[in-house]
């Protein structure tokens, strides 16, 4: 208890503020709307943000406590996607048994080593490509949201350059800060529409068929592995970090199997989160970054616990002000991460490579662009380092 208190810091507590601000608003729209396809009553739905509100929290809170590294996990976005169109009519009862079996999938390709044996055969250089990737679409997006809120977006990235000059680790706190005292000088902020009232855990009975396992649980599990968890390990390993990533993907598995009747239907490994709790801007020392990833468990928590409040939460904050704090406390990632993919010569052309397929999004066969990133990226080395037997 007394290290946990002197490695907590100011910057840790923004950053994990941050990650669970950005984890939300990003992609809660499409938890809402998987919900929906299931039929999900507004008690349910609650009951989905409780399950994955406590489900994040706590896996991020232990985990990162037990190895003292930022371990940070989420809810899969791409396999809310998935269940979107999957779960069009499919009871909530089948839902759930799928989501079980999805579960049980996870834990085994975790505590069994399979993925772990997957993710070591992965480059470093495409590794470090793949994160950058993934990460720099938010940039991206911090930027392009000065075509709608000029004044509110630049402010904030000047408040960001003089930050890094004169004071780089309250740099992301202050252009927190700066938005949020422009937003309301403008009239955009709105918590009013916040109802503070404690979230029902709703239990759904299971029911297990081979049509919902086919058409919802195999492909919520292959794009929460592919999709998620590749990117959440890179994510680790570009910044430094050896958590073990059996058990640590093992347990995310049976946290979902625990909350998957109450809508918890696939926790994983987080990455564009995960990056702001592992960056520069959360702590100087590297080795006490692990308390933004436990603070981000903490508010992960608190807003499952407030489940009805996740709503007007979302509301409250302009969503111009989200993307710039995200893509500017991103900016120091992406940099060490395309540092990392263009250092190695030999690798330079398959990582440029693996950085462009994942930026651009594409999505096959419902499998998002990390994975087509790495394979072909994978492809482009195989190509030019092949040497043919004699």
């Amino acid at each position: 208890m007394k290290n946990m208190l002197r490695d907590l810091s100011l910057p840790a507590t923004v950053a994990g503020f941050v990650a669970v601000l950005v984890g939300f608003t990003s992609s809660v729209v499409i938890v809402f709307q998987a919900a929906a396809a299931f039929g999900a009553t507004p008690a349910q739905l609650t009951s989905w943000m409780w399950a994955l509100g406590l489900g994040m929290g706590f896996t991020s809170a232990g985990l990162s406590l037990y190895y003292r590294q930022p371990v940070l996990t989420a809810w899969s976005t791409p396999g809310a996607a998935v269940l979107v169109a999957a779960g069009a009519g499919v009871p909530m009862a089948e839902g759930v048994g799928a989501f079980i079996v999805c579960a049980l999938l996870i834990t085994l390709a975790g505590f069994s080593g399979l993925f772990e044996r997957v993710m070591n055969r992965i480059p470093q250089a495409l590794a470090a490509a793949l994160l950058a990737g993934v990460l720099a679409r938010f940039a991206l997006d911090a930027f392009l949201s000065l075509r709608t809120q000029f004044v509110l977006v630049a402010a904030m990235f000047a408040v960001f350059l003089v930050g890094r000059r004169l004071w780089p680790r309250y740099a992301v706190p202050s252009v927190l800060a700066a938005g949020i005292v422009i937003a309301a000088m403008q009239g955009q902020l709105h918590f009013g529409a916040v109802e503070w009232h404690a979230a029902v855990p709703v239990f759904t009975m299971p029911v297990f068929s081979l049509a919902a396992t086919i058409s919802i649980a195999l492909p919520l599990f292959v794009v929460t592995m592919a999709s998620q968890n590749l990117p959440g390990v890179a994510a680790q390993r570009a910044n430094g970090y050896t958590t073990p990533v059996s058990p640590v993907i093992g347990v995310t598995g049976l946290a979902s199997l625990v909350l998957a009747p109450f809508g918890g239907y696939a926790l994983n490994l987080a990455a564009i989160t995960a990056a702001i709790c592992m960056g520069r801007e959360a702590h100087e020392d590297p080795g006490r970054r692990y308390m933004a990833a436990v603070m981000a468990g903490v508010f992960y928590i608190v807003v499952g616990l407030l489940g009805g409040a996740v709503v007007g939460l979302i509301a409250a904050f302009p969503e111009e002000l989200v993307l710039a704090v995200a893509g500017f406390a991103l900016l120091g990632t992406i940099g060490g991460g395309l540092s990392m993919a263009m250092k190695d010569e030999h690798a330079r052309d398959a990582a440029l490579i693996t950085f462009l397929v994942t930026l651009s999004g594409v999505t096959l066969w419902r499998v998002g662009s990390p994975f087509w990133g790495v394979v072909a990226g994978a492809i482009a080395m195989a190509v030019q380092h092949f040497r043919p037997a004699r």
